[in-house]
């Protein structure tokens, strides 16, 4: 990316850096997302995309205020009117066809493809809910993000991936099944609301997953430090960058990383493992 627009980038983890300060109820889902994305797109028209973003708000305060039903606190009505605007008239739709492609977690190119990741479309559904006033929130269901919309009665739980589609008990039953394998059942925990930052680094992670899996671990490391300016509270990301670190022979950069992923969390599941690997790295650095 040296060849990139510096400003871009550096005005992008400005703003980062400022969401990670914020309180979780302060930040702005897509504004942030948009930073991100500027981030590996810093060429592309950041401004054309939130453009695009306030129209979606403004269709869905519209939208709101013309239906009673959905207005009076309806989930279904609501996601109904959610749909019809982001799948109908926008026409987002699910990647089904290069699902792994990076530009599906990169706001700024699912705005201009119309296709992406659950999380991704799941984030233009939670964007539009909060303008028009609506309660919603994704939940991190195993292997697919869906999406949860208040209702006077108990949650309205959506597939975005798919137009939508509303997902009762016997369907998580079966998406669980398909993630995990035919003895996998619904059990608690599994429909907890995620906040704002955990909706980001889930959209991030994909990224994460897919330069590692290509062998980038650079590019991996990259993306964890900006996952790390919108969380900087969040050991376990200070962790992987310090594995990242040592994988890339930094070693230095690695103890400073390890040793704070220590300090926000001493108890942490596999916290013996990194003290050792602490005491490993002070060995090489004396």
């Amino acid at each position: 990316m040296n060849d990139m627009p510096v400003t871009a980038i550096t005005e992008a983890r400005i703003a980062l850096d400022a969401a990670g300060q914020l309180p979780e109820a302060e930040i702005d889902l897509a504004a942030v997302a948009l930073q991100l994305a500027r981030i590996d797109t810093p060429k592309a028209d950041w401004r054309e995309a939130a453009a695009l973003l306030s129209e979606i708000a403004r269709e869905a305060v519209a939208r709101a205020a013309a239906n009673p039903a959905a207005d009076a606190g309806d989930g279904e009505a609501r996601r109904k009117l959610l749909a019809a605007l982001i799948h109908g008239q926008f026409g987002f739709q699910g990647d089904t066809q290069s699902y792994d492609d990076m530009a599906n977690a990169n706001l700024i190119e699912v705005l201009a493809r119309r296709k992406g990741l659950p999380v991704a479309l799941g984030l233009l559904w939670l964007h539009a809910a909060e303008a028009a006033g609506w309660e919603a929130h994704g939940v991190d269901f195993p292997g697919h993000f869906i999406l949860a919309l208040k209702d006077k009665t108990g949650p309205v739980v959506v597939d975005v991936f798919h137009g939508g589609k509303r997902l009762e008990a016997q369907d998580l039953r079966a998406l669980v099944k398909r993630m995990e394998g035919a003895k996998a059942e619904l059990r608690p925990g599994m429909m907890v609301a995620m906040g704002k930052r955990a909706v980001l680094l889930r959209l991030q992670n994909n990224i994460k997953l897919r330069r590692l899996q290509g062998h980038d671990v650079e590019g991996a490391l990259t993306c964890v430090e900006d996952m790390k300016r919108l969380a900087p509270e969040n050991a376990l990301l200070w962790r992987e960058a310090g594995l990242m670190n040592q994988r890339l022979e930094r070693i230095g950069a690695a103890l400073t990383q390890l040793e704070h992923s220590l300090v926000l969390a001493p108890q942490a599941e596999g916290h013996l493992r990194i003290r050792e690997l602490v005491d490993e790295l002070r060995h090489r650095l004396n």
